[in-house]
């Protein structure tokens, strides 16, 4: 296949780009710095791209770019991503929260947008895969901004997913669950006094165990890039706990319910009558 993958630097991106790679797919990396690793390793199939999500001039030079080297893109994955603003939301600057919102929400979106019409052009059905994360299904205190951000890419996919429910495409979110990465180090780096007491004793167990298994969220974005998944679209999916390995045996059921879903929480729901 090829691949377009955002935020292939670091963290889980890296990790996948270098799965897929092994794999011998070719991949385009998007990243802020430079990926000199992955070029060396796979200069035939690796291309890579200096880009700012957060930036639309700059995602939409890169897709042209690679719309002149490719015929089509029979994947895009959304990888980047940082937890920007930290603190009561209340007392935060609004210019960095801001940014991180435009990191986090409008670079998922930018890229979607830019790479589109590449993915329209497989001969296969075409994926797409968002990270969410933290924050998106629950209150995160002082995570605001990275918590707003990630449930607007679970209300994006679900909106993007039924917009274009009569295209040959698959869009999906997944929920890493608590991965190590550079993420958890800027956690403890902060402290308590930033972070509060339980994301801070969540992070330093995490650093400590190694954290949830990035094995399960690669395995999961594999899965949805596959055509094993064909059909499962516009679902939040969590690698760690959902079982999701077999829910291409129930597709049809799945697409016509609301599972998998954001969803308003009525008195009803709980059994109580106001």
């Amino acid at each position: 296949m090829h691949l377009v993958i955002t935020g292939t630097s670091s963290g889980i991106g890296r990790a996948l780009a270098g799965r897929l790679l092994a794999q011998g797919h070719h991949v385009w990396g998007l990243a802020r710095s430079a990926q000199p690793e992955l070029a060396a390793e796979y200069p035939e199939t690796f291309h890579q791209a200096r880009c700012d999500v957060a930036d639309w001039s700059q995602v939409a030079a890169v897709a042209h770019a690679i719309h002149a080297a490719w015929p089509c893109a029979d994947g895009l994955v959304t990888c980047a991503g940082l937890q920007g603003a930290i603190g009561p939301a209340v007392s935060l600057d609004p210019l960095q929260w801001s940014a991180t919102i435009r990191a986090n929400l409008d670079g998922t979106y930018y890229a979607i947008r830019a790479f589109h019409e590449l993915l329209r052009h497989t001969p296969r059905r075409a994926k797409i895969v968002c990270f969410s994360g933290g924050g998106a299904t629950k209150a995160r205190s002082n995570f605001s901004a990275y918590a707003a951000a990630k449930t607007g890419v679970v209300r994006l996919v679900e909106t993007i997913a039924e917009e274009l429910r009569s295209e040959p495409l698959d869009i999906n979110a997944v929920a890493p669950g608590a991965i190590y990465t550079r993420l958890t180090d800027e956690v403890i780096r902060l402290g308590p006094a930033v972070v509060g007491e339980a994301e801070y004793q969540a992070a330093r167990k995490q650093k400590e165990t190694g954290g949830g298994s990035l094995e399960k969220v690669i395995g999961l974005v594999e899965w949805l890039l596959s055509s094993a998944s064909d059909g499962i679209s516009g679902r939040l999916l969590s690698a760690p706990w959902d079982p999701w390995a077999g829910f291409g045996r129930h597709a049809g059921a799945i697409a016509k319910s609301d599972v998998y879903t954001l969803r308003r929480i009525v008195p009803e729901d709980r059994g109580l009558k106001f």
